[in-house]
């Protein structure tokens, strides 16, 4: 068998070293501490993710797993671990407080997660696997990052396609995740391999398909000699992975005025073809607004409703069950899901 990566063997070890420490626990207290230890922004753990995408791209996916596979295990060892002490302090409660144990005890539903969530974690996952980097932005955006670097001026028709929450200090609430791309180019140096998943909002008049918060993964890679065939496989492999088999897409031609060419993929589900995102080529204003040469650096960029997949998956008619906050309909839609 062939020796592991340096990496993985360092992420076995260490998820070893904190299951024992998270064991040893005596204390809610000692446990939180560990936790925070072992999961923090600037832990062990935290450092190999940020490191995939400098591994080399076929060391990329199996460290990424081992790595997510790792903190799931630690999260599951300190709720595990943490129920284990609060049912021992409630045990010596009993040795020194007169319990009836013939009360019917409190009846405590589980909470679940929310499809919407559930999907966030799994493009967390596959997109972690693929070497991107996981980001995020600002809810409240200003005119430049959410309009003018993405090529779309005070005057472009293209605004009139979005509707936009203003607030009076001139500053929005951002209509998509793509002011992340922006702050990524502002922020990094090329080659850039990133996505932002997060809440987006619209001035929208309410249906069963539209809804004034919803939910958006933007991606985004620049490097040298980038072309479409890039984008397709890592959106087919995104698919791929969300829906656990092969799916046939197909691209149309499309405007965005942040890419040029820009597309739409469609997939075949169910016996149809549907929309299922926008893409295309970085267009060369957006590389130069965040401050990358185009005549150095290319790239490709991609949308994907995050709500969109969750109904796709549960069969939901109306996107306005999902922010409703109906827990009869939610505990429906997030069976065996635990938070």
């Amino acid at each position: 068998m062939a020796d592991l990566p340096p990496a993985i063997d360092d992420i076995r070890l260490l998820l070893a070293e904190a299951l024992g420490q998270v064991a040893a626990c005596s204390t809610a207290e000692a446990l939180k501490a560990v936790e925070s230890a072992v999961l923090a922004p600037q832990s062990t753990l935290a450092q190999h993710l940020r490191s995939i995408p400098k591994l080399l791209p076929e060391l990329r996916g199996p460290v990424g797993r081992e790595a997510n596979e790792a903190k799931r295990a630690l999260l599951a060892a300190c709720q595990a671990r943490l129920a284990a002490l609060e049912a021992a302090r409630e045990g010596d409660l009993a040795l020194t407080e007169w319990v009836d144990p013939t009360l019917p005890g409190e009846q405590r539903g589980g909470g679940r997660l929310h499809p919407v969530t559930q999907v966030c974690r799994e493009l967390e996952d596959i997109f972690l696997g693929l070497g991107f980097d996981v980001l995020d932005g600002p809810w409240v955006e200003d005119d430049w990052h959410n309009f003018g670097a993405l090529n779309i001026p005070a005057d472009h028709p293209a605004r009139d396609m979005q509707d936009t929450f203003w607030l009076t200090d001139g500053r929005l609430l951002r209509t998509h995740t793509s002011p992340v791309q922006i702050r990524a180019l502002e922020s990094q140096t090329p080659p850039i391999r990133a996505v932002a998943i997060g809440r987006i909002f619209r001035h929208e008049e309410l249906d069963a398909t539209h809804e004034n918060t919803f939910h958006q993964v933007e991606g985004l890679l620049v490097d040298r000699d980038v072309s479409a065939a890039h984008l397709v496989w890592v959106l087919r492999t995104v698919l791929h992975e969300l829906f656990g088999r092969e799916v046939e897409t197909r691209l149309r031609p499309a405007y965005f005025p942040f890419v040029e060419p820009g597309f739409e993929m469609d997939m075949r589900f169910r016996g149809r073809w549907m929309e299922i995102l926008g893409c295309g080529l970085v267009h060369p204003r957006v590389l130069a607004a965040g401050g990358a040469d185009p005549e150095v650096w290319s790239g490709f960029a991609f949308g994907l409703g995050v709500d969109r997949i969750a109904m796709l998956r549960h069969g939901i008619d109306d996107i306005r069950h999902l922010m409703s906050g109906d827990l009869r309909f939610l505990r429906q839609m997030a069976r065996g899901t635990e938070a």
